[in-house]
């Protein structure tokens, strides 16, 4: 029987089929080579458990010496502080075709600490291996978009789009700024979050063609020409004169076309400021540019988010603040075996009742 990329023989011949890690032979199986791949984990890979750690393929093996792999539990998964829950999905595919059944709070749900997030049921060997994939999953995805959501909060009824894709490795690009959203911001620009949203990404121009191009106007004429109408007319305004002279002339060259300028002044000028939004507003104003909107990006937070809005920002851009979130440390215990409600030390056996949790497999 041939082997796999990641050296592991296929289960079986069925198409589709995978094999999981079940021994310490089969970890000691998989070859990698770095020098052709990229670093971070493929799909298959994750599905076979070369994520999790090496003591659940320990656990595994001997429970199946033992003839106790399929000894019926329940696991229940809590968190250390309050959030936002994110991450089911992944979870739900990763468990897809197992014999298990699944409870959980549902996506964009408020946690409390130690709340019961998600219950599995079923063999322990159906889903035991897998835990630190699972806790992996919500913890993240949990700690973007409970940042999402504190940014959203801020920014009230105004536009909110994920800008953090450029923070964070590409392969958790699309499953942080999918999280924001779930969170509570308006939209992602990375193109495969968006998509698997059922979205469209959102975002204009950056920096570099207005420098290759050399004139602000110029460009701002070029991409209302050239894009398709559903693509809105921003315009960033910071890249070679004062923003209020700059917001001004592209107001001028693109009347009611324009729907919004940009500030993005770096923190080597200032940063963005609420008095640099209040004077841009009411210059546009005074000329008689009322439509057109203050898009803020760079370096934003809560706070900060605020006080522009205040001022006269009515969207924001907001990378870092999201991506840089910590995880929310999640945990997951074995509440019954074999039908008998169980815990180690300091936990109270059995399943914790919460009234959000939802039947969403089994």
């Amino acid at each position: 029987m041939p082997e796999n990329a990641s050296g592991l023989r296929p289960a079986s011949d069925a198409p589709g089929e995978i094999s999981e890690v079940r021994t310490l032979d089969d970890v000691r199986a998989v070859r990698v080579d770095p020098k052709t791949r990229f670093y971070s984990a493929q799909h298959e890979e994750i599905r076979r458990g070369l994520t999790t750690d090496i003591y659940f393929v320990r656990t595994r093996e001997i429970l199946d010496k033992l003839h106790l792999g399929r000894t019926p539990v329940v696991g229940e998964i809590f968190p250390r502080k309050p959030g936002i829950l994110a991450g089911v999905g992944e979870v739900l595919h990763l468990l897809k075709g197992k014999q298990v059944k699944v409870w959980s709070v549902p996506e964009g749900g408020e946690f409390a600490p130690k709340d019961v997030v998600m219950r599995i049921e079923g063999p322990y060997e159906e889903f035991g291996m897998f835990e630190t994939t699972i806790l992996g999953f919500l913890a993240s995805s949990s700690g973007w978009a409970t940042a999402a959501r504190q940014v959203k909060e801020a920014a009230g009824d105004k536009q909110v789009i994920c800008f953090g894709a450029r923070h964070v490795h590409p392969a958790v690009a699309p499953v942080m700024e999918r999280a924001a959203v779930i969170g509570g911001v308006d939209g992602a620009s990375c193109i495969l979050a968006a998509k698997i949203l059922g979205r469209e990404p959102l975002g204009t121009v950056p920096h570099a063609i207005f420098l290759i191009v050399g004139d602000t106007v110029r460009v701002a004429k070029a991409y209302d020409e050239l894009m398709p109408p559903d693509a809105a007319r921003i315009v960033l305004v910071d890249t070679f004169k004062d923003e209020a002279e700059e917001a001004l002339r592209v107001a001028e060259a693109l009347g009611k076309h324009l729907a919004g300028v940009r500030l993005d002044t770096p923190g080597e000028r200032g940063g963005v400021t609420a008095d640099l939004v209040a004077e841009v507003r009411a210059r546009l104003d005074q000329a008689g540019y009322n439509h057109v909107k203050i898009f803020v990006s760079g370096g934003l937070y809560p706070d900060k988010i605020r006080e522009l809005a205040a001022a006269g920002a009515h969207a924001f851009g907001v990378g870092s603040f999201i991506s840089q979130a910590p995880p929310i440390d999640m945990t997951l215990d074995l509440k019954e075996v074999a039908g008998k409600p169980i815990a180690k030390r300091g936990r109270i056996p059995g399943r914790i009742h919460n009234e959000k949790l939802e039947l969403v497999m089994g």
